[in-house]
């Protein structure tokens, strides 16, 4: 059928042919088989035409599939639906006294989409989402099935795999026992001197947030589990009442602060399942890079930073512990991901995205595949060790190109 689809913000309308909704994996593998283009929507929080099937394409939605969670708690794993966001598995999961070890900021992301483009929550020992996957289902170009896991060869290229490998119908995740969080809010935290290692180990995940109207960061968010210590915290104040990341905005929608302690799933996103936490509009770019370079690009961002405040809601600064995903961001170094949630407006943001890209140059940044970005393809492609052997999997799976967009192409060099 054809209706008009966009992405999350509305920055982005989908161009397809056809927009479909399987019920069923038999219909989705028809779908597929027939089709001359195919890409996958996910829950559409993306900000660039990753998603984009082109006008003669067909663009999926897995909402509607059936098997969308089973719990193993003999094997302490999770197998779960391509449609599946993370509020509802997380939710499941916890009802068996199981956990997910980390969580993103927002729960109402997909699972599958997340992994496939190395979404990450926050922690120096804590790697990108996709670090959770064991097992891949993707159902290919002719509308069969390929299972993929972890000990294959071609494993570390099939869960963060930009949607260019075929539809991804199901993931096994590790879980671990569930467990409690606090979460401890300070204010002002200051840029210069700033410790960044012992600031991002002080706490199971921690955030920092600025909107670079001055150096150093307005907030700083500590999710400390209730079975590991309380560090001590002497460089910012301890806030006296529930905050928003955005100045101004109210901290309702807000997962518990305070030092309440709560589940695991209700504590290491930042906002409640139950609510939205914004309407969409809002831009979104992120860049991420060897940690030990973060305070030096943090110093990079503050030099230019009249530039960026003008059209920024809010900067969070993360860490994500290195993985194996061959186009995880995170490949193969412990990183620092510095997260920009800009206003709704392309044209007045894409000279600040061009400038933090130009500030963080020295320092081998990788854009997040799913956010606003304006670096070249030719010096992204470079970034990643393994993209030739990513390049190559692709087309031993997909040898027609079938999931490939112009998005993909240019990341894959042709």
């Amino acid at each position: 059928m054809t209706e008009t689809v966009t992405n999350w913000a509305g920055n982005i309308t989908f161009a397809a042919k056809e927009v479909h909704r399987p019920h069923s994996l038999d219909a989705l593998r028809s779908l597929v088989a027939a089709a001359g283009q195919v890409r996958v929507l996910g829950s559409g929080h993306s900000f660039n035409r990753i998603a984009e099937p082109g006008g003669e394409g067909v663009l999926l939605s897995l909402g509607a599939l059936t098997g969308g969670v089973e719990v193993d708690t003999v094997a302490r794993t999770v197998r779960v639906g391509g449609g599946v966001r993370y509020a509802e598995l997380a939710r499941r999961v916890h009802e068996h006294g199981l956990a997910l070890a980390n969580m993103a900021s927002l729960p109402h992301i997909s699972v599958a989409g997340s992994v496939a483009t190395g979404t990450h929550g926050s922690g120096v020992g804590n790697g990108s989402l996709a670090s959770s996957v064991r097992e891949v289902e993707i159902v290919t170009a002719d509308g069969s099935t390929v299972v993929l896991e972890r000990g294959d060869e071609r494993f570390g290229g099939a869960v963060t795999s930009l949607g260019a490998l075929g539809v991804v119908t199901a993931l096994v995740l590790d879980l671990e026992p569930a467990f409690r969080v606090e979460q401890h809010l300070f204010t002002e935290l200051p840029l210069e001197g700033l410790d960044f290692e012992t600031v991002a180990g002080a706490a199971y995940s921690v955030s920092l947030f600025t909107d670079w109207d001055a150096p150093g960061f307005r907030q700083v968010w500590l999710k400390r589990r209730t079975d590991e210590p309380l560090a001590d915290f002497p460089w910012a104040v301890p806030a006296v009442r529930a905050l928003h990341p955005v100045p101004g905005m109210p901290a309702v929608n807000c997962t518990e602060q305070l030092g309440v302690p709560g589940p695991w799933h209700e504590r290491l996103p930042h906002f409640r399942a139950e609510f939205t936490p914004s309407s969409g509009n809002e831009l979104q770019s992120e860049y991420l890079l060897p940690r030990r370079h973060a305070v030096a690009a943090l110093r990079a961002i503050d030099a230019i930073r009249q530039t960026v405040s003008s059209v920024l809601q809010i900067c969070e600064v993360r860490t994500v512990a290195a993985d194996e995903q061959w186009l995880s961001p995170s490949y193969g170094r412990d990183t620092v991901a510095v997260h920009f949630t800009w206003i709704e407006d392309t044209a007045s943001v894409l000279p600040a995205v061009r400038a933090v890209e130009a500030a963080l140059e020295p320092f081998d940044p990788r854009p997040h595949w799913g956010k606003v970005f304006e670096t070249p393809a030719a010096t992204v492609r470079g970034r990643y060790p393994r993209m030739d052997d990513f390049t190559a999997l692709a087309r031993a799976l997909d040898p027609a190109g079938k999931f490939a967009n112009d998005f993909v192409r240019d990341v894959l060099g042709n």
